[in-house]
Order: C-alpha cells, then sequence, then structure tokens
C-alpha cells in the first residue's frame, strides 16, 4: 500500500526496525521483492523501492491476462471445499470493505481471492506467475484507482467467485477477462492523465 515510497530508498537496518523482525525473515523478503521486481537491492547503496509508472501497469496486465483466465477455468473445474470456503470468505470481505470504503480492507480481500485461485486451480506453475503480477497491479491499483474503483473492482471480482462457485469454467474464464479489461481501462485512464 504504497507505505514505502515508489523511488525510495531504505535499507535492511531500517526495514528491521520498521517491521520488528529479524535479520533473516527481512532478508528473505527483501530477496523475494527483488525477485518480484518491486525492489532493487543496491550494494553498499541500500534498497531501491521500485517507481510506479502507469504505462508499467498496461505491461503488467498483458502479462496477466491470460494467466488469470487460465486459473479461473482451472478454479471452476477443481474447487475444493477449502477452496470454495475461501472464496465465500473474500467475497464477503469484499462486501464489507466497500460498504466501509475501506481500501485496505479490499487490498487484503483481493490478495484472499488471488490465494483462493491458486490453490482452487491447482496448477502451480500458473499461481507463480500470476502472484507477482498480481501484487504489481494491487500495488498500482492502489496508486491510481483507490476508492473510485472500489465497488466497481468489488463486482467484477464478485462476479468471478460466483462462476468459479457455479463451476461455470467458461463463464469463469470470460469474467476473468472482463476484470481484466477493467483493471486495463484504469491503467489507460492513468496513462493519460
Amino acid at each position: 500500500m504504497l507505505d514505502l515510497a515508489p523511488g525510495s530508498i531504505t535499507t535492511e537496518a531500517q526495514l528491521i526496525e520498521r517491521i520488528g523482525l529479524g535479520r533473516t525473515p527481512v532478508r528473505e523478503a527483501i530477496q523475494r521483492l527483488a525477485w518480484e521486481g518491486l525492489m532493487e537491492v543496491r550494494p553498499r547503496a541500500g534498497l531501491a523501492i521500485a517507481p510506479l509508472h502507469a504505462g508499467d501497469w498496461l505491461l503488467a496486465l498483458d502479462a496477466r491476462e491470460g494467466v488469470e483466465m487460465v486459473l479461473a477455468r482451472a478454479a471452476a473445474r477443481y474447487a475444493t471445499p477449502l477452496a470454495i470456503e475461501r472464496f465465500q470468505h473474500a467475497a464477503q470481505a469484499m462486501h464489507r470493505a466497500v460498504v466501509a470504503s475501506d481500501v485496505a480492507g479490499f487490498l487484503e480481500a483481493d490478495k484472499a481471492l488471488d490465494e483462493a485461485l491458486a490453490l482452487a486451480a491447482d496448477n502451480r506453475f500458473a499461481a507463480r506467475l500470476a502472484a507477482p503480477l498480481q501484487t504489481h497491479s494491487r500495488r498500482f491499483w492502489f496508486r491510481y484507482q483507490r476508492e473510485t474503483g472500489l465497488a466497481e473492482s468489488a463486482a467484477r471480482h464478485v462476479e468471478l467467485i460466483q462462476k468459479i462457485l457455479a463451476g461455470d469454467e467458461a463463464g469463469a474464464e470470460a469474467e476473468a477477462g472482463r476484470l481484466m479489461a477493467l483493471l486495463r481501462s484504469h491503467a489507460q485512464a492513468a496513462v493519460s492523465r
């Protein structure tokens, strides 16, 4: 949620103090964030937080779209009772977030939905491709969209959940495509600002 400003510099020691964890988990997190392109490790210079350029949102969505459709279709086919429960919780959390205009709550629910999607789809390769792209998308959405897109975004996500829970593979795939199209419209608007 951009607690670390895009383009800013921090250090491992500052992160340890800020988060309150030990050196090992912070280093592991730094490695993962660097691998995902969210942070750049600069030896003896610190850690650079990835900048946000609206045009990059479109690139992330280009990479994400097909993977999301694969995950949605598979989730509709293979959803287990545990995954179904997680989808239901994510939908309820999204509803609560919209009612309360709670952007942070929405982003948490969105992450929970992504995790349920990965679990239900049972395709670790697609899930591993999607995860960093989903994280980048949340970051861009938070920076460029926030409250103005909360209800509309939640509605698209809930439609996707409903198609998955109904076992409608083609419908889930199409709904994932519609969700990506909505995000693309937001990204295009951000680029043209």
